[in-house]
């Protein structure tokens, strides 16, 4: 594990930044906006040793590096990225944690250069950077917050994947537990029964790839072995210890995900100092936990868990600041179909939410996301499709 987090801030305004900084107005907030409106780059930097070397900030004086230390053991860095990489290239160190923090730097620097990925293995190519890819999501439950166990029964759960595939899906992924707030713990058994025949049945009728949610080991290898090809884990890999091991040796794609806490308790007041500095950090502790697992790297795939542990707003700030995850190197996944983040700010039941999410996705987009995993396919396909145009992750000619 590195010394310390990096990561490149994204602050359009005036309110993330006080909302950033935990203050509304103040001179420190009026002082910070000058700073950052004069600077291409900042860095927020967190030490994970719990404490700012003071050391360090002497070094960034001598460096004529302008560093503002926000907490004991946080600063921030302003500069731009031809600076910092100059910065990244000295071979002579002031100090030796100078040196630790060039060497997370330059892990950082090669990771937020990576836009563009691909995901092979014996069924096919993924090319992610360019069109946005859509996941959708089918739920082969009894309980589902939406659709309300209407493909439960197996022949409709087929059906209707190939109907997503019809519609322009990229990938299905198929779940047997409700992670919603509140759902309740589906046994091993009970979940294979549910996912098992639609993954077969579909891995004989679709030519997209099929991915299996679920944070169970097992039912991640019987789905595999019946024709998945992606694990989507709610867990990050932290609920069950056997999935690192499945994941290793299947070779397949991982979507790693934030959550705070379990399905059942997650929405119970979850808290946080600072939102964006604790997923980030999650994220590479996971990522970090899964190469060490034997993961290949280029396998993983991140999603922030909007709804997963997140108070309302908190969703808002993950679509305003999705860029800031670049810096991780991974592929990013963002999925607000319908949840209650839309609802509860338009005050209106799921069933009427496909607008808000539309807005949603295509803030996504514009964030730099590259899978979106939505219910509705052939609406947010065509959503996707004018995203893509405006983020210019396509180009359209011009017909004479």
């Amino acid at each position: 594990m590195h010394d310390y987090s990096l990561r490149k801030l994204h602050l359009s305004n005036q309110g993330m930044m006080a909302q950033e900084l935990g203050v509304q107005t103040s001179k420190k907030l009026e002082e910070f906006t000058n700073l950052y409106a004069r600077h291409a780059t900042v860095l927020k930097v967190i030490s994970r040793k719990k404490e700012v070397d003071k050391q360090l900030l002497s070094v960034f004086s001598m460096r004529s590096i302008p560093c503002w230390l926000q907490s004991s053991n946080s600063f921030y860095l302003f500069s731009s990225d031809p600076e910092l990489r100059d910065w990244s290239r000295v071979q002579s160190y002031i100090s030796s944690e100078e040196e630790h923090l060039i060497s997370c730097l330059r892990n950082y620097l090669r990771n937020s250069q990576r836009y563009e990925f691909e995901m092979v293995n014996d069924h096919y190519m993924f090319q992610f950077g360019g069109p946005t890819r859509v996941m959708g999501i089918l739920n082969a439950t009894p309980d589902s917050f939406y659709e309300q166990g209407k493909f439960s029964d197996h022949r409709k759960a087929i059906d209707k994947g190939i109907k997503m595939e019809a519609d322009g899906a990229d990938i299905i992924d198929i779940g047997g537990e409700s992670t919603r707030p509140g759902a309740v713990q589906v046994d091993e058994a009970e979940e294979l029964t549910r996912v098992i025949p639609v993954i077969e049945g579909l891995a004989a009728d679709v030519r997209i790839p099929l991915s299996i949610d679920t944070y169970k080991s097992q039912v991640a290898e019987a789905a595999i072995q019946a024709g998945a090809t992606i694990v989507n884990d709610i867990s990050g890999m932290q609920f069950d210890a056997g999935m690192p091991e499945v994941i290793k040796h299947y070779n397949v794609p991982i979507v790693l995900m934030h959550i705070k806490g379990k399905p059942h308790d997650m929405q119970v007041d979850p808290t946080y100092d600072n939102m964006m500095d604790e997923i980030y950090m999650y994220f590479e502790d996971r990522i970090s936990a899964a190469v060490e697992a034997g993961v290949e790297r280029d396998l993983i795939i991140i999603d922030p868990g909007i709804g997963f542990g997140k108070r309302l707003w908190d969703n808002y700030e993950i679509l305003q600041r999705l860029p800031e995850f670049r810096g991780l190197g991974c592929p990013i996944l963002v999925g607000p179909s319908r949840k209650s983040f839309i609802g509860k700010a338009l005050d209106l039941p799921v069933e009427e939410r496909l607008e808000g999410t539309a807005a949603a996705v295509t803030a996504a987009v514009l964030g730099g996301s590259h899978i979106i995993r939505v219910h509705d396919i052939k609406e947010m396909l065509r959503v996707v499709q004018i995203a893509d145009l405006i983020a210019a992750n396509v180009l359209i000619q011009e017909q004479e």
